[in-house]
């Protein structure tokens, strides 16, 4: 469809000779449920210029051609709100159907339609234009479009605007918590699909943001690992991204490894400090650091992450928060600088 034709039609007045299309078929063509199109009409105000006699929605070539210019500004990272405004800016409606339904504001949290329901994420921050609940809304956005190359393009915008630190703590865990959080409580797993995604799009873009050291300032490695039954291995990926921008080099296992095959490989290793991170309570066992330390190792031994109890932890292990933290004292410890 030619916009350059859309447009010569738009302010043109209603065309009773025009041919019009129901919810369902309009919803199939962009690929959206009919409930989201609902959405966006009752909500923004970006639907159909008429109803049928029984107020039924008929979408015509103008009303079609708005709702695509609003798809490519979601695809682009626009908030909602911002792409419904973007379409109407530049196709405005002869007949606004609904004018009574206010806009939301900046400061608002911003609430993500699926046909499942709403992702909640915070609030932007209207000083801070693209700080980090700007690109966190721009990458759910992304995200549940299921456009993988817009979810790349904003995780490496992120990555490299905030830093591998704040970019995970700021916008990346949260929404991978949001979207996760919002599947879960599905019938059925709906929405699994945008986390799945979203996850990998991650996993590659932390690889990609953990450059090879010629040179690192440790002279034995940084091993990190999670420990045995824990699924979520994603921030040991962070913190060895982090890591790698403060030039100290990590052993990273990606796979959580049975305590035999990790003691076997700290005392093959010899590296300067061992991190294991836990994010589930109860899956974590003190007694990993004493088999650790059986073989020999002189590193510092840290558990990392929600899931430990610290009050079993063996007097010679420190806790260590989140990945922030853990790279601030690691740094430390190795060589004398951050916190």
């Amino acid at each position: 469809m030619h916009i350059a034709w859309i447009l010569g039609r738009v302010g043109s007045g209603s065309n009773s000779d025009e041919p019009t299309l129901p919810v369902a078929s309009v919803a199939r063509r962009l690929g959206v449920a009919p409930s989201t199109l609902r959405t966006w009409d009752r909500r923004y105000g970006v639907g159909p210029s008429r109803h049928t006699d029984g107020r039924h929605r008929r979408y015509g070539t103008s009303d079609i051609g708005r709702l695509e210019l609003m798809q490519r500004a979601l695809l682009r990272g626009a908030s909602t709100a911002e792409a419904a405004r973007y379409a109407l800016e530049q196709m405005p409606k002869s007949v606004l159907t609904r004018t009574d339904q206010p806009m939301p504001s900046p400061g608002s949290a911003l609430k993500i339609e699926t046909p499942e329901g709403a992702v909640v994420l915070p609030a932007e921050d209207s000083d801070e234009r693209d700080g980090p609940s700007r690109l966190a809304r721009r990458l759910s956005t992304a995200a549940l479009a299921m456009d993988v190359g817009a979810v790349q393009r904003m995780l490496a915008e992120t990555i490299a605007e905030l830093g591998v630190a704040a970019a995970w703590e700021g916008v990346i865990e949260p929404v991978l918590s949001a979207l996760g959080a919002r599947w879960r409580g599905a019938s059925g797993g709906a929405g699994a699909e945008v986390e799945y995604l979203l996850a990998e799009c991650v996993y590659a873009a932390l690889v990609r943001a953990t450059p090879v050291l010629a040179a690192p300032r440790n002279h034995r490695p940084v091993l990190l690992t999670c420990v045995p039954d824990e699924r979520d291995t994603m921030p040991m990926y962070a913190l060895a991204a982090c890591l790698a921008a403060r030039t100290l080099g990590a052993q990273l296992f990606g796979v959580p490894l049975p305590a035999d095959v990790l003691a076997v490989a700290v005392r093959r290793s010899s590296p300067a400090a061992v991190v294991l991170w836990a994010q589930r309570k109860g899956i974590a066992d003190p007694r990993l650091f004493a088999r650790i330390s059986r073989g020999g190792s002189r590193g510092r031994l840290f558990a990392a992450g929600p899931g430990w109890d610290r009050a079993s932890l063996p007097g010679n292990v420190e806790h260590l928060d989140d990945v922030a933290a853990a790279a601030d004292r690691v740094e430390y410890v190795l060589v004398g600088t951050g916190r």
